[in-house]
């Protein structure tokens, strides 16, 4: 996958420049992103695309020594499902300031 790598979100582009993929984690402070969306287009769902953004996420937040806070419904159960990366999981009560 050639996914294009931001300051807060990753994402895929079709050959029209029309993006396909996205997940965005906008940082909440006090070293916690959000992540508060992943979308997958259509025309690829079910080839395990939303599970290659969240790893890549995990890749950029791990180097970065950030926390995350999922309010993405995809990606809290993405979490639970993966319980392996729970120690990137923010345990503060306050992290999200506003969305």
């Amino acid at each position: 996958m050639n996914f294009t790598t931001e300051k807060n979100r990753i994402y895929m582009m079709d050959e029209n420049g029309k993006i396909v993929a996205e997940i965005t984690f906008p940082s909440s402070g006090n070293q916690v992103v959000n992540i508060n969306k992943t979308i997958v287009d259509s025309t690829l769902q079910g080839q395990g695309i939303a599970n290659l953004l969240m790893l890549a996420v995990i890749e950029k937040i791990s180097k970065e020594n950030l926390k995350i806070h999922p309010t993405c419904s995809y990606a809290v159960k993405w979490f639970e499902k993966n319980n392996q990366y729970s120690h990137l999981l923010s345990t503060s009560g306050d992290e999200i300031s506003s969305i």
